[in-house]
């Protein structure tokens, strides 16, 4: 439903203000059958020597506009803090730019062609294995504190002992808002001034909720915790304190628009948002919220590692910092994030981890990939998956061993006319901050069909079937303004990177199930014995 003022969308109702909601506790899911796959753990169940798990997810947040990944201008003291008492993996990429689709992968540990998993509207299924599914039927107590885009309903009692998300309340506005820009052709940047208390917040009040489990959590049972807040998810609006920590003239330089061998949907964007009406000075103001935002996420973990250092769980608790995807944040003339994108600045997230009796400021500059966040936490949870997956445990890098230096990370996005079902739909009644996004895409989908890229530490390779293709230089060109896709001085790399793209999809699609069908027929049963359910499905089969 539309909000009056014309803020929609569910990603934007854990934003800003909230009020208390209740919980929905399910009932505790069956024992784990171990069988074999997966191949990390070793199936223990015993709860004595496996630590707690915490994962700190803030959405939408680039690497590179955190302190602790060099940014200049930006402060994330308390992600600094974490990445010396424990490691920083320097080049971590997600498996999706866009938030449900990139969960789906983080909870699995598989890519989107093996699961289909492509869009906001089709998430983990009960008959679907996930990472707290298996953490709860292995005896840990597991925990959901923030929003969701990630489990169908059905998921969350199989999944969880208790979670919690909070509604949406409309900020005070500050004077001189005026009209909203969708109502008046004005440029949509999607940064917005108001008045708004760094402890109302959603994320700070889900925040407490986690911490009040800190306070009183008994210790005969390990718990594994997710916290998937909101900052720094446009619209771009930071609170009171931290809207004004960065100034526009003093950041880096953007990337610019209009640059020569980008795909279509660059153009496309900037019409339909009118931003090939804004200023640079305007891209650089929400680049300064942005960051405001991001000091504000890094304020609230500094919450986080407090209370953990107060109850005393620092000693006994993994705790791992990472988001599901970035944010143009201005880049090319563009805001937010776009389904079929595949810009570094989109698929490069932070990911910094601290476990006890682990490495101290230890830097992993060789690749990994999000979804390693799944086969870690089955590790330390001694966990046997009952599924194939493709994740990698990270615990021998949280210990102080490097990274994989042939390891490359592959990043899918997009989907296509003959998927209408993965489409965001447009939305009835008056036009909203979302409008021109859901309409650009219905109207020309081809501005949202699938791509899927290959970055190694030298280059990127993104490979659009349906447009512009591209290839960069991460070395040199860092915010990807120059396309080397037709370069003949870099066929070889492009040729090389193209293969193996194509022999990673090879290998990764149409895995099977671990269970297997019988191969022999059953004996044949007249209707008449069938129940009227059975029925119900027989006529429907037979008239397909």
């Amino acid at each position: 439903m539309t909000h009056p003022t014309g803020f929609n969308r569910r990603d934007v109702l854990g934003t800003l203000a909230g009020a208390a909601a209740g919980s929905l506790v399910g009932p505790m899911a069956g024992a784990a059958q171990p069988m074999p796959g997966g191949g990390v753990g070793g199936g223990s169940t015993a709860t004595g020597s496996r630590p707690n798990l915490i994962l700190y997810f803030i959405d939408e947040c680039r690497a590179d506009a955190l302190g602790t990944y060099g940014n200049p201008v930006c402060k994330t003291p308390n992600f600094d803090i974490l990445a010396r008492q424990g490691t920083m993996f320097a080049d971590c990429h997600v498996q999706f730019p866009v938030c449900g689709a990139s969960r789906c992968s983080l909870l699995t540990g598989l890519p989107p062609s093996e699961t289909g998993h492509r869009s906001l509207y089709y998430f983990i299924r009960r008959d679907e294995p996930n990472l707290f599914r298996y953490l709860k039927e292995a005896g840990y107590d597991t925990y959901w504190f923030g929003k969701n885009d990630a489990f169908a309903p059905e998921s969350f009692p199989l999944s969880l002992t208790e979670w919690h998300d909070l509604p949406w309340r409309m900020p005070r506005m500050k004077l001189g808002a005026g009209k909203p820009p969708w109502l008046t052709g004005e440029p949509l940047t999607m940064r917005f001034e108001a008045t708004l208390d760094r402890r109302e917040t959603t994320d700070y009040l889900l925040l407490q909720r986690a911490i009040a489990i800190l306070e009183r959590r008994e210790k005969d049972r390990p718990f594994c915790m997710f916290l998937p807040l909101v900052q720094p998810h446009p619209p771009y609006l930071a609170p009171d304190g931290f809207d004004t920590l960065y100034r526009p003239q003093d950041l880096p330089p953007l990337a610019p628009p209009d640059l020569a061998g980008k795909p279509d949907y660059h153009t496309a964007i900037r019409k339909a948002y009118h931003l090939d009406k804004a200023t640079d000075l305007e891209f650089r103001k929400v680049r300064a919220t942005y960051y405001g935002q991001v000091s504000y996420a890094d304020w609230l973990l500094g919450q986080l590692l407090e209370a953990l250092d107060r109850t005393g769980h620092t000693k006994d608790t993994v705790l791992i910092a990472g988001s599901d995807h970035g944010d143009y944040a201005g880049d090319y003339g563009l805001i937010e994030k776009w389904p079929s994108g595949l810009e570094t600045c989109l698929t490069h997230v932070p990911l910094v981890a601290r476990m006890p009796g682990g490495a101290s400021g230890h830097v992993v500059n060789e690749m990994v990939e999000l979804y390693d966040i799944m086969a870690t936490f089955l590790d330390l949870g001694e966990v046997t998956p009952r599924h194939t997956f493709f994740a990698r445990s990270l615990v021998p890098q949280l210990k102080g061993a490097k990274g994989d230096p042939g390891r490359a990370a592959f990043t899918e996005s997009g989907y296509d006319t003959f998927e209408p079902q993965a489409f965001e739909p447009s939305e009835p009644g008056a036009p909203n901050m979302y409008s021109a996004k859901h309409d650009l895409q219905n109207q020309h989908p081809e501005t949202v069909t699938r791509a899927a890229s290959i970055a190694t530490p030298e280059y990127k390779y993104i490979a659009r079937p349906g447009g512009q293709s591209e290839l960069y230089d991460r070395r040199k060109d860092p915010l990807e303004t120059r396309n080397l896709i037709d370069s003949r001085s870099h066929a070889k790399v492009r040729e090389g990177l193209q293969l193996r793209l194509m022999n990673r999809y090879i290998s990764t699609t149409g895995v099977p199930p671990m269970d297997r069908d019988g191969r022999e027929m059953p004996e044949f049963e007249p209707m008449s014995t069938f129940s009227p359910e059975q029925k119900r499905r027989t006529r429907t089969v037979l008239d397909q």
